[in-house]
């Protein structure tokens, strides 16, 4: 072949390869996929469920719009447009679903990513005991995988109950809520993690519920604040540790302990911080940071300060901008959550490399803008 006519078939070729590579017109390109959320459980995800109305809108206004709530269920009026679908099915409960294989249905019709679930109050209702609910817990784990290896599953310690109508249910929750964690370590992989999120810290069932049961407004937004991380860690490709508020429980699994230590700083009245030491496994560690602000007005901003023992040393961090000097630790807000609302707080977490056995959180210091 001549140089010129090589020429001439390299340039053919390339304007083939252009041709390919830009639409015609009038023809769409087509964008990456959105992330595919499905929230699973009884009434209280489903009927209205307006904590997932709203975790739609705080996704999407810090940023987070290739996501596509998915379920087999539309979605009931909560005040405003927004993405509904869902899998939360009223009276259901997840022994029920389980040992009916009623799941499989619902992932194969809708191919999730991503599965917050809230599931387990009829079963405590039902007086179904902790172990055969957490069986279905991983039966339905199980499943989600079958249908996509790469699921990332964000499972929920229930919100308290509080009905005349059943007098041990308060205490049932407690158990089923303290054996969730490691449950979640044991079933947890790289590839398919689990992930904890405690809504149960903090929502109080006079206040945050309109029957001792299910969530009102208030109960909602809590509901919504707690997922929030979780889920946008989710997107990120990244996974939070289990959030978990128990101060006296130590969960041992072959290949991971799950305490708590904490330590409180009021530093200037109006700021509030604690540190907390939630997970401890050989060479690393996780915590919480949770801050509080106490003025009457929101703030526009935050930082917080603390000291690692030698040898110890911040690998991962979510919610906020870490950096260490040293041993010293410090973390600011990020774009999304420098307001904090009077007499609120957010909570931050973070992963670390060392030894952390025996280590208490020196005082951490707050300050708010």
């Amino acid at each position: 072949m001549s140089r010129k006519a090589a020429v001439t078939a390299l340039l053919a070729a390339l304007a083939t390869l252009v041709g390919l590579l830009v639409a015609a017109p009038g023809q769409a390109v087509e964008a990456a996929a959105p992330t595919r959320i499905m929230a699973l459980g009884d009434s209280i995800t489903g009927s209205p469920g307006c904590w997932r109305a709203l975790l739609d809108r705080d996704l999407r206004n810090a940023g987070h719009t290739a996501i596509d709530f998915v379920g087999t269920r539309a979605g009931d009026g909560c005040g405003f447009a927004y993405d509904g679908e869902n899998e939360g099915h009223g009276g259901a409960l997840v022994t029920t679903v389980a040992d009916q294989n009623q799941l499989v249905g619902w992932l194969g019709a809708t191919n999730p990513n991503v599965v917050l679930m809230h599931f387990g109050t009829n079963d405590v209702w039902s007086n179904r005991s902790t172990a055969t609910i957490l069986a279905a817990y991983g039966k339905l784990v199980d499943q989600m995988r079958a249908n996509n290896a790469s699921m990332k599953v964000v499972v929920a310690k229930i919100i308290p109950m509080e009905a005349s109508a059943c007098a041990e249910c308060p205490q049932r929750v407690v158990d089923l809520n303290a054996a969730i964690p490691g449950w979640a370590a044991g079933k947890s992989t790289a590839q398919s993690p689990v992930t904890v999120v405690d809504q149960w810290a903090g929502f109080a069932t006079g206040t945050d519920t309109y029957d001792g049961v299910h969530p009102n407004a208030s109960g909602d937004r809590k509901i919504a604040d707690k997922w929030f991380p979780a889920v946008v860690s989710a997107l990120g490709g990244t996974t939070p540790t289990s959030t978990t508020t128990s101060t006296s429980t130590t969960t041992t699994t072959t290949s991971t302990t799950t305490t708590t230590t904490t330590t409180t700083s009021t530093g200037p009245v109006e700021c509030g911080v604690s540190l907390r030491i939630v997970n401890q496994w050989p060479g690393g560690f996780s915590g919480e940071i949770e801050i509080r602000n106490g003025n009457a007005t929101a703030t526009r901003g935050w930082r917080v300060q603390f000291d690692l023992r030698a040898g110890m040393a911040v690998t991962q961090g979510w919610n906020g901008t870490f950096s260490q000097s040293g041993s010293t630790v410090t973390v600011a807000n990020v774009s999304w959550n420098g307001a904090i609302q009077p007499l609120t707080s957010i909570k931050v977490g973070f992963n670390g490399s060392g030894d952390a056995s025996g280590w208490v959180p020196p005082r951490p210091l707050c300050s708010l803008t």
